[in-house]
């Protein structure tokens, strides 16, 4: 009855079904390693959905605490979103979520992160993305947005933006995800307060050491003393 209701799933989720004999060892694996997937995508975009976004931010922020490496978050949402649904209908509010997450995708590299995190609202995580390309890279996001038409009823056609937040990750300092959210989120508020269809990232890769993150390396280096 369970794996009836895992294909189900399957099935009304678009993904292909898995090949080969019913029932056998790699049927029944590939299965899982489908309900895996589609338990990480948000079912109406197809991006990553929170819980994988969050996963991968927690990932990252190690990683450049380890390596150095600088890292981006970008925190967007569309801007005016509740004017579609009210004037157009929740079908072509999907129908908008859908190509703003098809433009977000477009714009990026394979091996940055695009998330679903909220109704309107989206996340980028890119990793190795230096602090001389933010900008650049951001500004491609909003424009690819901004000049895309969206069908949203027969012969009508509605373009719509995003506001823009991002920050980079605290290079050789012990943070946390939350404090990093925090800051792009800043930005992404200061974006929306000056007009929105705006870009705003952090003005430096180093931004200021938190109360927070000063007692984290603290707690690093004591745990590292006592080894």
């Amino acid at each position: 009855m369970q794996l009836e209701r895992a294909l189900q799933l399957l099935g009304h989720s678009g993904l292909p079904l898995p090949q080969g004999e019913a029932g056998g060892p790699a049927w029944l694996q590939a299965v899982i390693d489908a309900l895996v997937e589609l338990s990480s995508r948000d079912a109406l975009t197809g991006l990553a959905n929170r819980r994988a976004f969050e996963l991968a931010l927690s990932r990252e922020i190690d990683r450049v605490a380890r390596s150095g490496e600088p890292a981006l978050l970008l925190t967007l949402d569309i801007d005016h979103f509740k004017r579609v649904n009210d004037t157009w209908g929740h079908t072509a509010g999907d129908h908008v979520l859908r190509a703003v997450a098809g433009a977000l995708i477009d714009s990026v590299r394979p091996m940055d992160l695009v998330a679903r995190v909220g109704g309107e609202e989206f996340a980028i995580i890119l990793p190795n993305c230096a602090s001389a390309f933010g900008e650049t890279v951001a500004e491609r996001v909003r424009r690819r947005v901004e000049r895309m038409p969206v069908p949203v009823a027969p012969g009508q056609q509605i373009t719509c933006t995003v506001s823009i937040g991002g920050a980079f990750a605290p290079q050789w300092v012990r943070s946390t995800a939350a404090l990093w959210v925090e800051r792009a989120d800043q930005q992404l508020y200061l974006a929306k307060a000056q007009g929105r269809n705006l870009v705003r990232l952090e003005p430096t890769v180093v931004s200021v050491v938190s109360n927070e993150e000063r007692r984290l390396l603290f707690e690093t280096f004591q745990f590292q003393d006592h080894e």
